[in-house]
């Protein structure tokens, strides 16, 4: 057994003794001690003193969430937005501004090297202190570089190397997936931490999803998975989407798209997200065209229930801020077209994170690198190439 393995152990917060690991693992006392130095010799474990019973108060060891921070960065079409977290996703401090992501490369990603730069000062905490970062674009990423491919809306940025721009400052990991992956992985950190099995709706300028199963977040082999805006649905017919092809669900669903349905009615729509103001106003074409929406959402997602079967779909996006217009037409189709034993248990709701979620999952994402096991491993077998902690002085 590991160091990692034990460390493992100690995730949950929950205080133990040598000997409590040692029944757990079934390691020898000698054995678990010499891990748990190594692990304290990371800072990842410290001591606390446990409650006398009437003798000598017993020797704990905790995880040290503290040990070091990571960086979230959430950038989306027109802003950017980093926060700085502990090793168990607390936020610390956060920092945003509107920052046109068309801008290109270079100038977003100085903001993100000001942004992190100012939240390490902020908190005082030394650059050595810094594990990775974590990164959420608003565009296809191929996972295994980082590099996002043929974005439409991020002129400048194909196949740019951004992990490699962000380790000119900062030589720690710096991991980096599509915004609504990212957005997924904070939904569950921040509010469904005991949920295996969810599904995280981005509906916006475009419609995207977020695939957790079994646990783990489902890529694909190219790391297009969960493109749900570009499946064709019966009602788009032959609408042209930007995409090039017809009948697509981001061509009748997404924001764009509502907002020309509620201009087609006679309605004044300045912008295409002040749309979710007249919903709210409750302007009855903006209402409508929202809960037709969701109904042709949940055309596709019903065929998304039945083939991952997930216990809880979770909205978010600008449209989702609608109201519950959305909710309604997604599950009238949902619960009408997905299979009983698949939505008995199914919860449709919208994200408690917010607009928040992407730099909570973001953080998430650089957490689950640096505690990964070969991380923790390579760590304490003396600092493995690529290794993010480096033990304590």
């Amino acid at each position: 057994m590991r160091a990692s393995d034990v460390f493992d152990l100690l995730r949950d917060g929950r205080p133990r003794t040598r000997a409590q690991l040692a029944e757990v693992t079934g390691l020898a006392r000698s054995t678990v001690s010499a891990r748990l130095e190594a692990l304290m010799a990371l800072g990842l474990v410290v001591p606390v003193e446990g409650v006398s019973t009437g003798g000598r108060p017993p020797a704990l060891l905790t995880f040290n969430p503290g040990a070091r921070v990571v960086v979230g960065v959430d950038l989306g079409a027109t802003h950017a937005r980093a926060a700085i977290a502990d090793l168990d996703g607390r936020v610390l401090a956060e920092r945003g501004t509107a920052l046109d992501i068309a801008e290109g490369p270079d100038p977003v990603l100085a903001w993100v090297e000001q942004a992190i730069r100012a939240l390490l000062a902020e908190q005082r905490r030394p650059l050595a202190d810094l594990a990775a970062v974590g990164i959420g674009l608003p565009g296809p990423v191929e996972h295994s570089t980082g590099r996002a491919i043929n974005p439409p809306i991020m002129p400048g940025w194909d196949r740019y190397d951004v992990p490699a721009a962000v380790q000119r400052a900062f030589a720690v990991p710096v991991l980096v997936d599509n915004d609504v992956n990212v957005m997924a992985l904070g939904e569950q950190h921040a509010h469904l931490r005991d949920t295996t099995d969810l599904v995280f709706i981005k509906v916006g300028t475009g419609i995207g999803a977020g695939i957790i199963s079994g646990g783990a977040l489902q890529r694909g082999a190219q790391g297009t998975a969960g493109d749900l805006g570009h499946v064709q649905v019966a009602r788009a017919g032959e609408v042209t989407c930007r995409c090039g092809n017809q009948g697509c669900l981001e061509a009748i669903a997404a924001v764009p798209a509502v907002a020309a349905a509620v201009r087609a009615a006679g309605v004044e729509v300045p912008g295409d997200h002040d749309v979710v103001a007249l919903v709210r106003a409750g302007d009855q074409s903006a209402v409508q065209a929202v809960r037709q929406a969701g109904r042709d959402l949940g055309e596709v997602l019903a065929t998304l229930v039945n083939l991952v079967n997930p216990s809880s779909i979770v909205i978010g996006g600008s449209l989702a801020s609608a109201g519950e217009g959305l909710l309604a037409g997604i599950r009238e189709v949902v619960y009408r077209r997905s299979l009983p034993l698949a939505t008995e248990h199914l919860q449709i709701t919208t994200s408690r994170a917010g607009e928040r979620a992407g730099v909570i999952g973001a953080a998430a994402l650089a957490i689950g690198h640096v505690l990964a096991p070969e991380s923790i491993d390579g760590a304490v077998e003396g600092g493995a190439p690529g290794a993010p902690l480096a033990a304590h002085a």
